[in-house]
């Protein structure tokens, strides 16, 4: 016996038309940044903008779903990080890895900047960025153990660098060897020095 609604699927319509806006806003997204139109992104979905508001209520609520279809990457990137032995070798790829995931697409660092920063309980981009803090925090931890990143460094800290550095990439406006000298800059300032803090 089952109670009327409990368990009950999505019609096939519905989950045809949010993996149809889903796959069209991912490409909107790609091409145009995360400002581009949403009636655009409806338009090449195949429906009216109406049921792109039903799924996706705001446009951070779409950007938290396509950003979640792109989060295997980032976890087979932390799979591959969790094989080597260097705990600062593996925070600096971990970073390496944000930044990439950060300029996926033009102007994403500005939105999740302002999700972790607002902490807002609603907006559904707090929820992806908490979680990546909390996990650049393990790796700023472990490092920290290990005598290679100072005490007062956190994983907010080094959230909010790789987002200016994906922010970078997205312009375009710098080179691979500015960027190199950026990095280096970073690493720099939140490794641990001989000299007391």
């Amino acid at each position: 016996m089952s109670v009327e609604g409990q368990g009950r699927r999505p019609r096939a319509d519905v989950q045809r038309n949010r993996a149809a806006l889903l796959e069209a806003a991912q490409r909107h997204f790609l091409k145009y940044g995360v400002g581009t139109s949403l009636e655009a992104v409806a338009k090449e979905a195949g429906v009216g903008p109406g049921t792109l508001y039903r799924h996706f209520p705001t446009r951070e609520a779409l950007l938290a779903a396509v950003l979640q279809t792109r989060s295997e990457e980032l976890v087979a990137r932390r799979e591959e990080i969790a094989r080597l032995g260097d705990a600062g070798e593996a925070l600096r790829q971990w970073l390496r890895a944000v930044e990439e995931y950060f300029s996926a697409f033009n102007g994403l660092p500005e939105p999740l900047i302002a999700a972790a920063r607002a902490q807002e309980p609603g907006n559904p981009l707090t929820l992806p960025c908490d979680h990546l803090i909390a996990t650049t925090d393990e790796y700023v931890r472990a490092a920290q153990r290990a005598g290679q990143v100072r005490p007062s460094v956190t994983g907010f800290d080094l959230f909010l660098a790789a987002s200016s550095v994906a922010w970078l990439m997205g312009t375009g406006g710098t080179d691979a060897e500015s960027l190199g000298r950026l990095r280096g800059l970073v690493e720099s300032g939140y490794r641990q020095r001989d000299d007391a803090e």
